[in-house]
């Protein structure tokens, strides 16, 4: 998509810290961190949200989540635990419409995660 922001991450048009990347998955520090590590995980395919999945997306998914566990060890805070999100919709604090995972871990992670 050419005004999805995360597209043009992944595509080297907008320069960032790139954590990992392959031909499916790009994984980038995230520009505002909520935790010491805060990493983003998408799909170099555009999809914008969980809710577009379609059950062909399966193995992509899949994908994310083993990028997520390899990223957590290569930087160090596997063993301690980490959080991973993904946010859909609006009311889910998705801002950017394009599927995404945070990776985020550091520090001891508190639940609920907001206060209402």
């Amino acid at each position: 998509m050419s005004d999805c922001i995360f597209c043009k991450l992944a595509s080297g048009e907008i320069p960032t810290t790139v954590v990992y990347q392959d031909e499916e998955v790009f994984a980038f520090n995230d520009m505002s961190p909520q935790a010491p590590v805060h990493v983003l995980i998408i799909p170099k395919k555009h999809i914008a949200s969980v809710a577009e999945l379609a059950d062909t997306d399966a193995g992509l998914i899949g994908r994310m989540f083993t990028v997520a566990r390899d990223v957590a060890v290569k930087l160090g805070i596997a063993e301690n635990g980490y959080r991973l999100v993904v946010n859909t919709g609006n009311d889910g604090g998705q801002s950017v419409k394009h599927l995404h995972a945070h990776l985020l871990g550091g520090k001891a992670m508190g639940w609920p995660p907001y206060a209402e």
